[in-house]
């Protein structure tokens, strides 16, 4: 193991840091979030770079985002994107340049943080055991055996800047977010006053879609639980949904419709608007997945709903998020009554 001693680098020198996180899976992205504020407490003058997906460009590319001051679309749909990419990734001369290797290894990440000059280079050297073959371009670097923890996700990124003396209080921790402009959170004062007039009736909102098929609760155990909770709390419903879960959500909004239950659907709705709908709502209940992560930086009430995935690791940990765990790897092994009561007792306390 390689890590970095005071020695290695004046960090009150250190102007530029990158951050090379450019996967699709917003949660992964998301879960990083405690890693970047413990940087910025490192280095509170630095200008932090972070370069992303188009999938998680989004959510943090914002003034409002206290970590980062830039960030850099990894968007290779033609020459002429890829060329704005390096012209921005060029700009500057960066003294540390960081890859989280916590959910999976990325040669292309590794190539690109070593092909933007930076001078330190921190990353895992193996995760678990699995080699990763580029960790020789890295300069700080440590074999990660995190499984065996249990450790969250969140503490895998935390563990990857530890190495550079980077990190966070337990408190400092509960007070990440995804932080609001103002214009965001005009923007759900006025969803709330169109879609939700009654202000004494709850808003539950749901995502039951998931890109992976397995993190899929089945559709109609989602109905009969909204059934259940419509008879008892009579909500307004919404759904929050994704390009790839429009199918689900018209056939449960069917058999509600069925039922005579009413709702809504926020589709094409920018995320960090979605976001900050969902930092309003009463309930929100999802699969795990990227708008359950979006939820939890908002510190909205969210209950997220696991099977081949653990709780543990990948499970929403904002002060009111929790999840349920199915006993098995299925996720439908997770009765509607559980979740149910479940959802009872999570209101009794809030």
């Amino acid at each position: 193991m390689h890590t970095m001693k005071t020695s290695d680098t004046p960090f009150g020198k250190v102007k530029n840091i990158l951050i090379v996180r450019q996967h699709h899976q917003l949660g992964d992205m998301l879960c990083a979030l405690p890693m970047f504020a413990a940087i910025r407490k490192k280095f509170p003058h630095a200008h932090v770079t972070l370069i992303a997906s188009p999938v998680s460009y989004e959510v943090l590319n914002s003034k409002a985002n206290p970590y980062i001051n830039q960030v850099i679309n990894y968007n290779k749909q033609s020459v002429h994107s890829l060329l704005d990419f390096f012209n921005q990734l060029f700009s500057r001369k960066y003294d540390v340049g960081i890859v989280p290797s916590t959910a999976s290894i990325s040669r292309t990440s590794h190539y690109i943080n070593f092909i933007s000059g930076a001078k330190v280079r921190v990353g895992a050297e193996s995760v678990e055991n699995k080699i990763n073959k580029s960790a020789n371009l890295l300069t700080v670097k440590k074999k990660f055996f995190w499984d065996e923890q249990k450790l969250h996700q969140t503490e895998r990124n935390l563990d990857v800047v530890r190495l550079i003396g980077c990190d966070l209080s337990l408190e400092e921790k509960k007070n990440v977010r995804i932080f609001l402009d103002k214009k965001e959170e005009s923007y759900a004062e006025r969803y709330f006053e169109n879609n939700f007039p009654d202000k004494s009736k709850p808003v539950f909102a749901f995502h039951a879609g998931a890109a992976k098929v397995q993190n899929r609760w089945n559709k109609d155990n989602f109905v009969k639980l909204i059934l259940m909770l419509h008879k008892k709390y009579n909500p307004y419903i919404v759904f929050t949904s994704g390009l790839i879960d429009g199918e689900i959500n018209s056939y449960i909004r069917h058999k509600l419709k069925n039922h005579s239950v009413d709702s809504e659907i926020m589709y094409k709705i920018q995320i960090r608007k979605v976001a900050s709908i969902l930092r309003r709502v009463t309930l929100y209940l999802s699969n795990d997945t990227g708008p359950m992560h979006v939820a939890a930086y908002v510190n909205a009430r969210v209950i997220g709903l696991f099977g081949p995935t653990k709780g543990y690791e990948w499970g929403p940990i904002n002060p009111q998020g929790t999840f349920i765990q199915s006993d098995t790897e299925n996720i439908d092994d997770i009765p509607s009554d559980t979740v149910y009561n479940f959802i009872n007792n999570y209101l009794n306390k809030q």
